[in-house]
């Protein structure tokens, strides 16, 4: 990067409908016409008076609002038994049922169900455990197949069937008990959206890797990526929002408008950052550092190194078009066609380990397609499954040649052990060992 370059950098245009899509899917939530389940189930779409409300959005955002209220839902939720080990986005929300009232004051929404988010992350299965026990509603699960070692045809066909049978079962059920009749041709319009809001994610991330400056950090990328995702609303608006989202980025990049306006490193993460102190990106860019994202910003997924030593980002591996799709239970077999592993194929193609893929070359292949020149990488010390193998990353990424630092705290959505002064004086000390040093 050019010593001294200083790129132009501008508001960014999408920002006010992201704020209306967010106050939109808040006002859904309250609504006391529609059934309320706890969860991220993919299919809720197809029921026009369904809302599915799912724990990171809140958890994250209050501790990101407030820190004294998220501490007093978490101590609500530790008084009934619920330990600090316990993730600190469930134990705020948690405890925002215990009180009653959301951050705002707000009453807090009671569910009607419960269908628990497949457990990617060592405790989603557990999420919805107290909201049943709390007000002794239904509630359904679905499985995240996984198994480690090569892929095997065989166990993806059968994983597959049983995540079908799975959710035809919570659609057959919730007409049932809600009276709710599923619109099947929704669940087309499902599929479509879904595809269509991640092929726009995939190539917003294919844009920022490939430009310099960035017109993306990803603290303007957190900001949105839950929108159609974990923060479900309406699918038309939401493709035209990420369609925005995509045209700037583009126009951005076309005119070297910059994230960070003084860019001469790069680094990434691997997982979620603590949420009540986003400042730290912010104080990179003192040293012209823009973080470049993450696999839980980008979204994880399969980087195919070619032999010229490119690496593409196709995302995951899409359903075939001519399968034949006749049924309810054939709509639901491809909405939710993934298969046992999250769609690593070409690993499996290439004989090795799925899990090394994942916990090993899938990190440093990001770093390499963001062009990231180092990394921070945070230990979790409890309530985060994904801080397993952290370290041994950290050594994979040094050999790629990336500079590393790590840094302690308690988990994304519970600032309780992370020293914030500590954190920015290891900041300090790791850009300045690269010869780094702040601009006025």
């Amino acid at each position: 990067m050019a010593k001294g370059q200083l790129w132009e950098t501008r508001p960014l245009e999408f920002w006010a409908k992201a704020k209306e899509l967010r106050a939109g899917y808040e006002d859904s939530a309250k609504s006391t016409s529609n059934v309320v389940a706890q969860g991220n189930w993919e299919l809720a779409p197809a029921f026009p008076a369904l809302t599915v409300i799912h724990d990171n959005p809140i958890g994250s955002m209050i501790q990101a609002k407030n820190d004294a209220f998220a501490r007093k839902a978490r101590l609500a939720s530790e008084i009934r038994g619920w330990g600090r080990e316990l993730c600190g986005y469930v134990g705020t929300c948690w405890g925002c049922q215990f009180l009653g009232y959301l951050e705002d004051g707000s009453p807090w929404q009671k569910r009607q169900l419960v269908i628990p988010h497949p457990c990617q992350c060592d405790q989603h299965a557990k999420r919805g455990q107290q909201a049943r026990d709390f007000e002794n509603m239904p509630q359904w699960g679905s499985d995240a197949c996984m198994y480690v070692g090569e892929e095997d045809d065989e166990r993806e066909k059968a994983f597959l069937e049983h995540n079908t049978y799975c959710n035809l079962r919570v659609v057959n059920d919730i007409e049932r008990i809600f009276g709710q009749q599923c619109d099947d041709e929704k669940l087309v319009q499902v599929l479509r959206d879904r595809s269509a809001t991640q092929a726009a994610r995939r190539e917003i991330t294919r844009i920022c890797a490939s430009t310099i400056p960035s017109p993306l950090s990803v603290k303007d990328t957190y900001s949105i990526f839950t929108l159609g995702g974990l923060t479900k609303v309406d699918p038309e608006e939401t493709n035209k929002f990420w369609r925005m989202v995509v045209d700037e980025v583009k126009w951005r990049a076309d005119n070297h408008i910059a994230a960070v306006a003084n860019e001469r490193f790069r680094w990434i993460e691997a997982h979620p950052p603590s949420w009540h102190y986003l400042k730290y990106y912010r104080y990179m860019e003192d040293y012209g550092a823009v973080c470049m994202g993450s696999q839980y910003s980008n979204g994880s997924g399969m980087y195919i190194t070619h032999p010229d030593g490119t690496i593409e980002y196709p995302g995951a591996k899409q359903w075939p078009e001519d399968t034949p799709i006749e049924t309810r239970e054939d709509f639901i077999r491809v909405c939710i066609s993934r298969d046992g592993r999250a769609s690593f194929g070409e690993a499996g193609a290439m004989g090795m380990k799925v899990d090394e893929y994942i916990h090993r070359d899938m990190i440093v292949k990001f770093a390499k397609f963001m062009q990231a020149d180092g990394a921070l990488l945070a230990i979790w010390r409890h309530g985060v499954g994904c801080t397993l193998t952290r370290k041994e990353q950290a050594m994979y990424l040094k050999e790629a040649g990336l500079s590393v630092m790590h840094y302690e705290g308690s988990q994304p959505g519970d600032r309780t052990d992370l020293d914030e002064h500590r954190l920015l004086d290891q900041l300090d000390h790791w850009m300045q060992s690269l010869g780094l040093r702040k601009f006025d």
